[in-house]
């Protein structure tokens, strides 16, 4: 996305008349906003509020603010405009990429593929525990080129149908599964928004975050193995069924592999931006259901017999998996980065980078960041660091990438695909059963050793140092 395109937002900034407002009333009003829209954003499993809502209104507040002091204090705040189009235009492509990579996946899952996977598992008759390691691998593999958040609900989904008369199962493979998929997806730049970020900005190359397998392993595999004694060795009964997939579903598996591999080969060899290869992409599928829908409809008017079902067979519609994404998560990095752009003009973050960067050690600073990710988005965390423009070696953006990614398995409120898997299992299990925050908080020390021994793991394969 060229977020921020080659930072021509701390060039533009530079063109403004900036005053330091981190001890006027703007300022303040701005980081007290900030508390309670993040505080309501996190609570959100209370209340059922959505995230979104707070999150947009804070960013409109805050801005706001900026602007009518700016139009009191010089009469016009035209400059100020800038600053904001540049947050915006970095938050345009991230709302692009996110829109294309959850448009291909409610395509698949329209198809029935991903129910074709789980009726797969259960008719192999897998014990529990080899379920919990498969759907666990699984989790960690797709989400290196699907987002962590989806990951974590297709993986909650398949382990509440394999799991259902077995909570205790339910609840170590759903948390399995939600440390696999950030784990996993700090690995790629496609499967989380803050790997996506440091990619963009060409802070790491698309192949220095291969540099982050085993650490990421390391931190899937360490709670994984001591949870692996808690799970039952008993086998589940199902009685088997037939998968059936939906008329071009292998061929939009196809596309989606294409287009990924076009995405990456083309920003790697021609540094084209990401967002192209993924539009190009999204415009092959559009084509492919075009020629579903119409190839459908001509087969009835040639086969007579089926003419009469013609109504119920619509083809395929991909502006209806289109308009499944989820909309909640991209407003929701709507306000978290608008709001962070607006800090970042205010001087909080530069303020907060001298203090990490400066005062204290850039390796000790990045565990603290990377820590704070169990009750703070990583996604928000990484666009402030990155505007915050800290001298980091390739070493410490590989440490920060790391432990902001897999920092958020810490709790069950640090991280989008813990969050939507609890939501998954209150409409389908128990209360008090299944994976829940009880749950993750007494598996917490397990998944914090796992934190700790990726560190260690990342600090030995680079020589010793960061």
């Amino acid at each position: 996305m060229c977020l921020l395109p080659s930072f021509v937002f701390a060039e533009e900034i530079g063109a403004v008349t900036q005053l330091d407002l981190k001890h006027h009333f703007v300022g303040y009003f701005a980081v007290a906003v900030t508390f309670i829209v993040y505080a309501i954003a996190m609570t959100e499993d209370l209340h059922q509020l959505s995230k979104a809502k707070p999150m947009v209104l804070g960013s409109a507040l805050i801005w706001g603010s900026i602007f009518v002091y700016y139009s009191m204090e010089y009469g016009s705040a035209k400059n100020v405009a800038v600053v904001f189009q540049n947050n915006l235009t970095a938050y345009a492509e991230l709302f692009l990429f996110i829109t294309v990579s959850m448009t291909f996946l409610n395509s698949m899952t329209e198809r029935g593929i991903f129910d074709a996977l789980r009726i797969v598992l259960v008719n192999r008759q897998y014990s529990y525990r080899q379920l919990f390691w498969i759907t666990g691998v699984l989790a960690f593999v797709l989400s290196l080129v699907i987002s962590s958040l989806t990951v974590g609900l297709l993986m909650g989904y398949i382990i509440l149908v394999i799991g259902k008369d077995q909570p205790k199962f339910v609840g170590l493979a759903g948390l399995n599964a939600v440390v696999a998929a950030n784990a996993g997806g700090t690995i790629s730049p496609l499967g989380g928004i803050s790997t996506f970020f440091v990619w963009q900005q060409n802070m790491l190359h698309f192949t220095e975050f291969f540099n982050l397998t085993i650490p990421c392993m390391v931190n899937f595999l360490v709670p994984a193995s001591i949870m692996h004694f808690a799970v039952t060795k008993e086998n589940p009964v199902f009685t088997k069924e037939t998968p059936a997939l939906k008329r071009g579903s292998k061929r939009i598996v196809f596309i989606f592999i294409f287009t990924f591999s076009l995405t990456i080969l083309s920003n790697v060899f021609f540094d084209m931006p990401a967002i192209a290869g993924m539009m190009f992409g999204l415009a092959i599928l559009q084509f492919f259901a075009y020629y579903l829908t119409k190839s459908e409809k001509l087969s009835h008017f040639l086969i007579p017999e089926t003419r009469q079902t013609i109504d119920s067979k619509k083809g395929f519609d991909v502006f209806k998996c289109i308009a499944g994404v989820d909309w909640d998560t991209l407003l929701f990095f709507y306000g978290a980065m608008m709001i962070v752009g607006a800090l970042s003009f205010l001087g909080y973050l530069d303020a907060m980078a001298h203090y990490l960067f400066t005062e204290i050690s850039p390796t000790l600073a990045n565990i603290m960041i990377g820590l704070s990710s169990s009750s703070i988005d990583n996604g928000t965390l990484m666009f402030a660091v990155l505007n915050m423009h800290p001298p980091f070696s390739m070493q410490q953006w590989l440490l920060l990438t790391l432990t902001l990614g897999v920092g958020g398995s810490l709790l069950a409120i640090g991280s989008a695909p813990a969050l939507h898997v609890l939501g998954l299992m209150k409409g389908h299990m128990k209360e008090g059963e299944g994976y829940t925050f009880t749950l993750h908080l007494r598996w917490m020390p397990a998944i914090l050793l796992g934190f700790f021994a990726s560190i260690g793991t990342l600090f030995l394969l680079n020589g010793g140092v960061f």
